[in-house]
């Protein structure tokens, strides 16, 4: 590993854009996955996170991006700036960790010690001019060699479909940098709100910024196996690379970075990112909330007719609907599926898929 004395000179961006958004099927689907799909906009959501890492990379050739099979042939349409060798596609899902990991062995390899970020594919960031300031203030905390940081999103909400970070110092000081005391998963509503009255969390976006020797001394530490995998995987030359990752990626440890580094590190700090207008957009109903934030229903001009019925979120392509006497519901139809759940139990959408799969029902998946 190169020495860490020097400090970086350069930005790179690793995007992960992997996983399979289950909760928003049928839209969602293997090969047509949320990330890669217009939620919210005309443009992807892939599109719209390379938009915003644009004013903070010199060029496209310092953004990475790490996918699924499935999904590389159009991640590589929708992005052809970026060098397709730098589209990495996983041969199975492993989680954060390790994908994060490769990444940063990748990019460590191909541009030296630099300073890098992770930022998910699928995402939604209504202010990009504070997300670049956000970010740039990360990049100068992340100098110092084994220094770790996350964005932190000031919550406005008890929200128990986000992980919290718990900062030692009250963000009222207006550090620039907080010290993290724990990350804390889902919480329950009651734990939730103690948190939000607390002053002292932010949601955990996933964002994080650190120099390459950083992540990977702290997977060396906490992950030592999966390191020594990813760092052979990143040794074989870039043309055997698929096959390599074919032979060894299945050996990482299926963990999360959050699990693995994050909750165990003592070396981290918190960034805090206000006004960003960020969305994890983690389901139907959180895409509804995006675009209703005052109620109201959510469709197709012309094509929704509602009689006695309100406050419901319609995507149909090409013919009328009519709701009569229901309210707060999610209508989604695509060519060969139909999809329709109270907005309050979007997050089982992924029961569905998962029940398709059981029942072998490849097609519709």
């Amino acid at each position: 590993m190169p020495s860490t004395a020097a400090k970086p000179t350069r930005f790179c961006a690793l995007v992960l854009a992997g996983g399979r958004g289950t909760r928003f099927w049928p839209r969602s689907r293997k090969n047509a996955a949320k990330q890669v799909l217009p939620i919210v906009g005309e443009r992807t959501m892939l599109e719209q996170t390379l938009d915003r890492l644009r004013p903070l990379v010199a060029s496209p050739e310092d953004i990475w991006i790490l996918t699924s099979r499935e999904l590389r042939p159009t991640i590589l349409r929708q992005a052809p700036q970026i060098p397709s060798a730098q589209v990495i596609a996983e041969p199975l899902g492993r989680n954060t960790a390790p994908a994060i990991g490769l990444g940063a062995e990748l990019i460590l390899r191909a541009r030296g010690d630099v300073t890098m970020g992770v930022f998910p594919a699928d995402a939604y960031i209504d202010h990009p001019d504070a997300f670049t300031a956000a970010v740039r203030n990360a990049v100068a905390q992340a100098q110092k060699p084994g220094k770790l940081v996350v964005l932190g999103i000031p919550p406005t909400r008890p929200e128990t479909g986000y992980g919290y970070i718990e900062v030692a110092q009250d963000p009222r000081t207006k550090s620039a940098a907080l010290r993290v005391e724990r990350f804390t998963e889902k919480p329950v509503l009651a734990k939730a709100r103690e948190y939000v009255d607390s002053g002292n969390y932010f949601w955990n976006a996933g964002i994080f910024i650190w120099r390459t020797s950083s992540i990977l001394e702290a997977m060396a530490e906490f992950l030592p196996a999966t390191a020594e995998i990813l760092r052979r995987i990143a040794e074989a030359p870039r043309s055997k690379l698929p096959a390599i990752l074919d032979r060894w990626y299945q050996e990482c440890e299926n963990i999360s970075v959050d699990y693995a580094v994050m909750e165990r590190s003592r070396n981290i700090v918190c960034v805090p990112a206000p006004n960003l207008g960020w969305n994890d957009l983690g389901s139907w109903a959180a895409v509804y909330d995006q675009l209703a934030p005052k109620g109201g229903t959510v469709g197709p001009a012309g094509q929704v007719v509602e009689v006695d019925a309100a406050n419901n979120f319609v995507q149909v392509e090409g013919r009328t609907v009519a709701l009569v006497g229901v309210h707060d519901l999610i209508v989604v139809e695509t060519a060969d599926a139909l999809l329709i759940v109270p907005r309050s139990k979007a997050q089982d959408v992924s029961k569905v898929v998962a029940k398709l799969e059981a029942e072998g029902r490849t097609k519709l998946l």
